[in-house]
């Protein structure tokens, strides 16, 4: 991988306020990722392909990462990057909304990293359980928020949002098959291994 390069996408998506994964989560998913170099990576939310980038070190010889997007220019732009960061032979792109595209897909993975649409977490969550292996994680990136998750956050505008992660948090926390952290990291981690 091109170290020089991720850092160059790093600081053009931070000047024009593209939201890519923060540093400390960086780091916590890293950590994890180092211990058991997975093969298969699903990443929900490409946006410029940052995240999946700095995936692609941690995975084992053979490893792979699919990715989706729906935004046409992310896409194009995640594609230039994956090219100057030498990764193009890592990471494939899905083209279009996850929402349509999760259903049509039958891999089974190590790792899921969900990074898109907060409203649609629990959609996102059910297909990911149905893909995980045993002994695999769901990272859920952003899952507080802003604090209005944890709070009695009730405004119009992202009622829709927290009340969607409320429920992702609910059922990775309730669910007897799923051993689950919130950590405060970045706008909030959820770590859910699978038992």
């Amino acid at each position: 991988m091109n170290k020089q390069e991720l850092e160059k996408i790093k600081k053009k998506a931070l000047e024009e306020h593209i939201p890519i994964i923060m540093d400390e989560t960086l780091e916590v998913i890293e950590k994890y990722l180092n211990k058991n170099k997975p093969n298969r990576i699903l990443e929900i939310g490409t946006a410029v392909g940052y995240s999946a980038i700095c995936f692609t070190s941690f995975l084992d010889e053979n490893g792979v990462i699919d990715t989706i997007e729906r935004e046409k220019e992310r896409v194009k732009e995640a594609k230039i990057n994956i090219k100057l960061a030498e990764v193009e032979d890592k990471i494939h792109i899905y083209e279009g909304d996850a929402v349509e595209i999760l259903p049509t897909l039958n891999q089974q993975y190590d790792v899921v990293f969900i990074d898109a649409a907060k409203g649609k977490y629990p959609f996102f969550l059910k297909e990911s359980l149905r893909m995980i292996k045993p002994d695999g994680i769901i990272f859920a990136d952003n899952v507080l928020y802003k604090g209005y998750v944890m709070s009695d956050y009730n405004k119009h505008k992202q009622r829709t949002a927290v009340r969607n992660l409320r429920e992702y948090i609910k059922q990775v926390t309730e669910n007897s098959n799923i051993e689950t952290e919130i950590l405060e990291v970045g706008d909030g981690l959820a770590v859910s291994k699978i038992k």
